[in-house]
């Protein structure tokens, strides 16, 4: 089933606004926070990286410094502290021996390059390297989750046994690679998985309910 991409996207944006997201006051933060908000909720990244701004710790060299015991405290409340410490301080190692400790150096690739990368830094998957060239390198990549999944595959747009390689392209297939509004069309997919579309779907008041099969919402798999 077809669907005009940018149809959906007024629909949320109409109902939603601007998301204002990635929250960060820098791009080593927004880099850091998508990091540390895997499994978690993003109040308590935000009082970490409060925290870490204070004590004077955000920057690339100061934070690889820290040992790892030490920073593991310092994000305990992100949950799972010891494998986030583990998987920031390999992004750290790549930063600081790979490219000087320069975030701006490490982001001075093209998109392809800087994704390879990412990859190649243990714990660090897809959504989470897309997040970062999106939001934090501010590059046109766009950046695909379970709700995004289960938003399609319940409208019958994509199967739901789709992969994110599969699901990344049906959007940049469509879309012009543009930063804004991937920033924007990713943020506002998130909050209506989060109001609407969560494991069951709550499709009343949803502003892309219209849009969905005669039937009701296809089942999806997760």
């Amino acid at each position: 089933m077809a669907v005009a991409l940018m149809d959906v996207y007024r629909r949320l944006f109409e109902a939603y606004g601007p998301r204002h997201w990635w929250p960060g006051e820098t791009p080593f933060e927004v880099t850091v926070g998508a990091i540390l908000v895997q499994n978690t909720n993003w109040a308590n990244v935000a009082k970490t990286i409060d925290q870490l701004r204070e004590d004077g710790l955000l920057s690339p060299r100061k934070l690889y410094a820290l040992p790892e015991e030490e920073l593991q405290e310092r994000i305990r409340s992100c949950g799972y502290f010891r494998l986030k410490a583990k998987r920031l301080r390999n992004l750290l190692r790549v930063c600081v021996e790979e490219f000087d400790g320069s975030l701006e150096a490490m982001f001075d690739q093209s998109i392809e390059s800087l994704r390879e990368t990412l990859l190649s830094i243990n714990g660090i998957g897809p959504e989470t390297a897309d997040s970062i060239i999106l939001y934090a390198a501010e590059k046109p990549t766009f950046v695909v989750d379970t709700y995004t999944l289960r938003v399609l595959a319940r409208h019958g747009w994509i199967e739901p046994e789709a992969d994110y390689h599969t699901l990344k392209a049906f959007f940049e297939d469509q879309l012009e690679p543009d930063v804004g509004l991937y920033n924007e069309f990713h943020a506002l997919f998130v909050e209506v998985g989060k109001n609407h579309c969560g494991k069951r779907p709550r499709c009343e008041g949803c502003p892309l309910a219209e849009m969905l099969p005669d039937g009701g919402p296809y089942e999806a798999l997760r």
